[in-house]
């Protein structure tokens, strides 16, 4: 049975000996011992991995350490480590990030790489297979690598069989050979189904799908279809995928600055025309520096406005290498350079006015875009309006390079008019005073603040602002008062709490000071 030709490629990537690759790795002098990593099972040490060297001289994972030794008296043991071999697992994924922007990790001991549309850059499919299991070989890893275009199919090829490129339309023939187990079923459900008699996963298709759904579920049935490359669920890549990347690989790599900060203007200048045949700008851009020794150094530059030029790109990232505490280390170089811009919006081509205005805003977004750059976007700020009546929440700050989903926009008083809110608040509001009042629920005549007294000719509102009661329980209403005293003064005062219903006599406090 053909499946229909998918548009996808997968590269599966199974490390057999992760655990003891990465002891091995680690270890300063070599040691001829075998080696076996073992853990407490049931109040017994069982071997939960070994190396090549242990299995050929008739070790399993699963025995014990007492029957391993009598068979092996000289063993090099180790306890295993589920967190050191995670952490080697993503570093290998972050190198193999040169073949794929999209790769994914298979826990515990392996990755997904989609790999369609990279092919090409290695001379095909086959050259990409030898450069991934050359470069995992060379950093002492053991692997086994197939290609398909299931990402199941692949998976499963990897771990039991022998095939290591599926031609597009045959995953369902490649994988008729493999045992049940290829499907990951839970182990009560394999022995069920091999004592039924069936041994293989091509025997298990040849059977009515309804008969083994109705006995195992249509997990079962499911996870047969992905296996067989007839069934394509979504999958999660450990990084955001992005919208556009362009790249250089080297020969020889490159180590000095100037070489570095030349290539990524190229590839600006290659990003930047792409965008521009999208009508885009980009907001986000990541420069990857791949090292020769599979460690790699991220440099994220982040923009307030959409923006597609090269120069003003490199100025960005001159700006983020010169503000790292921890200045790049190219070590033996860099044998790969990306530039990816995971975000853009929409940007047509600028065409300022005579009066210069568009200009002068380009020219505040860029500076906002190198002070974010240089000092990181939490220390530069914005104010913007919040959905709040209440003065302490009715203002947020926000990176001055984000650009907010909302319409709020800030309350302007009409022509000729008094604003209706200080520019300078207090927060949090001062205590102040009262000496005296027309009535007691009235306005202040007299109030005493920062120890003067202050004679009020002229008083508007009250407005209240009842609070939050879902921020804020039990909080008191406020009554707001806009005064002037005799000097010409104007002062927004406050009483906390409604006179004598929610309390006896309430504090007064300043909320801010008209300019």
């Amino acid at each position: 049975m053909a499946s229909a030709k998918p548009s996808r490629r997968y590269l599966a990537a199974w490390f057999p000996y992760l655990p003891a690759d990465r002891l091995i790795r680690a270890r300063v002098e070599p040691s001829d011992l075998p080696l076996v990593i073992t853990e407490k099972v049931k109040g017994a040490q069982r071997l939960m991995a070994i190396c090549p060297e242990a299995k050929r001289a008739g070790l399993a994972v699963g025995m014990t350490l007492a029957d391993s030794r009598a068979r092996i008296p000289d063993l090099w043991v180790e306890e295993m480590d589920a967190r050191g071999d995670a952490t080697l697992l993503d570093r290998i994924a972050e190198d193999c990030d040169r073949f794929s922007p999209v790769v994914m990790i298979d826990a515990p001991d392996g990755l997904l790489l989609d790999i369609t549309g990279c092919d090409h850059i290695f001379g095909g499919e086959a050259n990409l297979r030898r450069t991934f299991s050359t470069r995992m070989k060379r950093a002492g890893l053991h692997v086994r690598t197939v290609i398909a275009s299931g990402a199941d199919t692949a998976r499963a090829l990897a771990r039991f069989g022998r095939i290591a490129i599926v031609p597009p339309g045959e995953e369902a023939k490649a994988v008729r050979s493999l045992p049940i187990a290829a499907l990951g079923l839970a182990e009560a459900d394999r022995l069920a189904i091999s004592r039924a008699g069936l041994k293989t996963i091509g025997a298990l298709a040849d059977r009515p799908s309804m008969t083994f759904a109705a006995r195992f579920g249509e997990k079962m049935t499911l996870r047969l279809r992905r296996i067989q490359g007839l069934a394509h669920p979504p999958l999660e890549a450990r990084r955001e995928i992005p919208m556009l990347w362009v790249e250089r690989r080297f020969p020889e790599p490159i180590g000095r600055v100037e070489d570095v900060e030349s290539v990524l203007f190229e590839l600006g200048q290659e990003a930047c025309t792409q965008l521009g045949e999208r009508r885009e700008g980009g907001r986000v851009f990541e420069a990857s520096l791949f090292r020769a020794d599979g460690a790699v150094r991220r440099l994220v530059i982040e923009t307030g406005r959409p923006m597609r030029d090269a120069a003003t790109l490199l100025r960005l990232f001159r700006e983020r290498l010169d503000a790292l505490a921890d200045p790049i280390d190219p070590g033996f170089g860099f044998d790969l350079i990306r530039l990816a811009i995971p975000h853009a919006d929409p940007l047509d081509a600028l065409q300022p006015g005579l009066d210069g205005h568009a200009v002068e805003v380009d020219e505040v977004a860029d500076l906002t875009d190198r002070l974010s750059v240089r000092f990181s976007a939490e220390r530069v700020l914005r104010f913007l309006p919040a959905n709040s009546h209440d003065p302490d929440r009715a203002v947020q700050a926000v990176p001055a390079s984000f650009n907010p989903l909302t319409s709020d926009v800030w309350p302007m008083p009409e022509r000729e008019e008094a604003p209706l809110r200080p520019l300078h608040m207090f927060n949090p509001p001062q205590p102040i005073r009262i000496t005296m009042a027309e009535v007691p629920d009235g306005p202040p005549r007299i109030f005493f603040w920062r120890r003067k007294e202050y004679v009020v000719v002229r008083a508007e509102g009250p407005d209240r602002i009842a609070p939050e009661w879902w921020l804020q329980p039990g909080a008191a209403s406020r009554d707001y008062y806009r005064i002037e005293d005799a000097s010409g003064r104007r002062f927004w005062l406050f009483r906390a709490g409604a006179y004598s219903r929610e309390t006896p006599e309430p504090p007064w406090f300043m909320q801010g000071v008209f300019a």
